[in-house]
């Protein structure tokens, strides 16, 4: 641990601690609205920003219709201004006089960009300094914002590569996206390195880059990689506050993607904290606690022996507790981690701190990532995060149990693994990174039993794959059959991480409370998909749902096999058996008039997607008042009693949950 000496001049940051997060929050009885109602809007304001968004709407319509496949690519660095204020004129989110006027501007900008558009021109994605740029996501189709920095230095007609580094920003229970876009037109940002294009992720509002948010980071980082000359080899990962927690996560589940990570403060893990920074008093169900394994950082802090991290604290913040828990969970991996300290400092980065954090950055990024380290060290407790560099975990032998692979390049032709709780391995090298010697086999040596592998190919690729001990010739398992996989192992809000399809019925239940409690279930989805993770979740009817939607999209099934009709097709081929009077779960028999299943599973008529049943995300609104408290609250299925309503923690009484094993069937006592 580092302590700084000399000025003790801070270098504020936007991005503080929510004034309101403390014991005052910790009653679920009594939650306030987040994000909190705005500031109201004259009928003059309205009236006019009403005509703005009709003249730039009646712009988009024309791109929407151009067809210069250049104009439909870049359509979201346009439609990013129309929704950031249609939405904050149509949710009540000005939460100030001054967002109302940015709101003028940005139409100003979004109409101005149509117009260059329309006539063929593109100036904002040839122009250096303060650039906001936006992309489609792939999971409700909405268009979400990013922001950059563009250095100087960068030329447009050039072939050399830049550094990028992401910065997360801090919690903001106010950020809309019209706050959000009108700050990334405007401010440089906390950090500003030489020669560096600097991506700000809106990261779907204020989730600590979890879920969507998280794949909002990722999906931004490809985009602009498709439009600016980014070196893959360096690019950083860096936040403070609740985007220090964003930067631990993304740093411990993606040790591959990135030179750097530089998480300052914030949070790592979630029970500790809440009951240090929160004052909170945790009962949680035995699936919860199993569940904080998704996002909590310790347990996977092994992957950093292969990403270098520079950590910081104020001395004096209270969230220097994030780095300090992650101090205790890499000395028990024999990994020192630099923890720079800013002297008598409370919730800010130190001047000298910033310059010291800066310098080692830079110097880091002169050697760029190894992208064949020659040893790996990973840890996941899910195949969510199943990857390291050049060794992928394709089957557990238990999910949310740690899971460890030791992987080292022995020698020219010698691989040795040491691993637990591992049932599937795959080792794969690109083309050109195979250190390896090329004339021989390859020893590949695994908890002590031999195997003797392929050569290296001619362009020094190479790869060899396990299953149950026995080599196969591609990853993952060698037979059919449902079995948990990457991306297809759950939990339930696991579905909501990839393009997703609510299915809305149009039928009506065997029994009343279940048809109300599963339309009341949809429509609190659908208004908190949009408040909380900032999108519009895609609702269809039962009897519109198509072929190519099976296909491409997991569809999130509400109501009961009589009222959805997609339900009462798949219903037989489920391993929860839901008839008109009863719910049968393994030897549990439930009243079908008053219990309902929530549930995810692959889908029975295309088992590469999830159906999910009656739910949406797990956690309520009582988790939007901490960011920490922003983790699953439901494992892969649960029996929802209905006769107690839902509130801001649960839909209903769960009275049985558990999760599926890893072959998707129902576990047995």
């Amino acid at each position: 641990m580092r302590h700084l000496s000399g000025l003790t001049i801070l270098l504020l940051l936007s991005c503080h601690v929510a004034s309101a997060d403390g014991p005052s929050d910790n009653i679920p009885a009594n939650v306030r609205q987040i994000p909190p109602p705005g500031v109201e809007v004259s009928a003059e304001d309205r009236a006019a920003l009403g005509q703005q968004l009709e003249l730039l709407a009646g712009r988009l319509t024309s791109l929407g219709q151009s067809k210069d496949a250049r104009a439909q690519s870049l359509l979201p660095d346009v439609e990013i201004f129309y929704r950031a204020v249609r939405d904050a004129l149509a949710h009540d989110e000005f939460f100030s006089p001054g967002e109302v006027k940015s709101a003028f501007d940005l139409l100003r900008t979004g109409i101005e960009r149509a117009d260059q558009l329309l006539a063929g021109e593109t100036p904002w994605t040839r122009q250096t300094g303060l650039v906001v740029r936006g992309y489609r996501s792939k999971i409700d189709q909405t268009v979400q914002p990013y922001g950059l920095v563009i250095p100087e230095s960068y030329t447009f007609t050039g072939k050399d590569e830049f550094r990028l580094d992401l910065w997360f920003h801090g919690r903001g229970e106010k950020l809309s996206e019209n706050a959000f876009i009108s700050q990334r037109m405007r401010q440089q940002g906390n950090i500003a390195p030489q020669n560096t294009i600097v991506l700000h992720p809106y990261g779907r509002y204020s989730n600590a880059f979890k879920f969507a948010g998280e794949v909002d980071v990722l999906e931004a980082l490809s985009h602009a990689q498709s439009q600016y000359r980014v070196d893959e080899d360096r690019v950083a990962v860096r936040g403070f506050s609740m985007g220090g927690a964003g930067c631990w996560q993304m740093a411990v589940h993606y040790p591959d993607l990135f030179f750097a990570a530089n998480p300052g403060a914030g949070f790592s893990e979630t029970p500790e904290f809440l009951k240090f920074f929160q004052q909170e008093t945790l009962a949680p169900t035995w699936y919860e606690e199993r569940l904080w394994r998704w996002y909590d950082c310790p347990g996977y802090a092994a992957n950093l022996n292969n990403l270098p991290t520079v950590a910081y604290s104020g001395e004096l913040d209270i969230q220097k507790q994030a780095a300090d828990i992650m101090e205790a969970a890499l000395a028990k991996e024999r990994i020192s981690l630099l923890h720079i300290i800013g002297p008598e400092t409370k919730h800010a980065i130190h001047k000298d701190a910033a310059v010291e954090i800066e310098h080692r950055l830079a110097s880091l990024a002169k050697q760029g990532r190894d992208s064949v380290p020659r040893h790996v060290s990973f840890t996941t407790h899910t195949l969510k995060y199943n990857r390291s560099h050049w060794v992928e975990i394709t089957g557990l032998e238990q999910h949310w149990e740690q899971a460890r692979v030791e992987a080292s390049i022995a020698g020219a032709s010698h691989i040795k693994i040491e691993s637990s709780n591992v049932s599937g391995l795959s080792l794969s090298m690109d083309a050109g990174e195979c250190p390896l010697y090329l004339r021989t086999p390859v020893k590949v040596e695994v908890n002590g039993k031999v195997y003797y592998a392929s050569r290296p190919m001619s362009d020094r690729s190479w790869s060899f794959h396990l299953w149950e001990g026995e080599p196969t010739d591609k990853a993952g398992p060698p037979s059919e059959g449902l079995l948990k996989r990457h991306d297809l192992q759950g939990p339930i809000d696991d579905a909501f991480m990839d393009s997703f399809i609510v299915v809305r019925p149009t039928g009506t239940a065997n029994h009343e409370a279940v048809d109300q409690w599963t339309r009341s279930e949809l429509e609190h989805f659908v208004t908190h998909w949009r408040r909380h993770f900032r999108g519009d979740a895609v609702v269809k009817n039962d009897t519109d749902i198509t072929e190519s939607d099976v296909n491409n999209s997991n569809l999130i099934l509400f109501g009961d096999p009589a009222s959805n009709q997609f339900i009462g097709q798949i219903a037989d081929k489920l391993p929860i058996r839901w008839m008109s009077d009863s719910l049968v779960v393994g030897e549990s028999t439930f009243d079908a008039a008053h219990h309902a299943p929530a549930m995810i599973y692959p889908n029975p008529l295309n088992p590469d997607r999830y159906i999910v049943l009656n739910s949406g995300f797990t956690f309520r609104e009582f988790a939007y008042l901490n960011n920490a408290r922003q983790v699953p609250k439901l494992p892969d299925w649960a029996v929802i009693d209905l006769r107690t309503p839902a509130d801001s923690l649960w839909p209903g009484n769960v009275v049985a949950a558990d999760f599926f094993g890893e072959r998707w069937e129902l576990k047995t006592e």
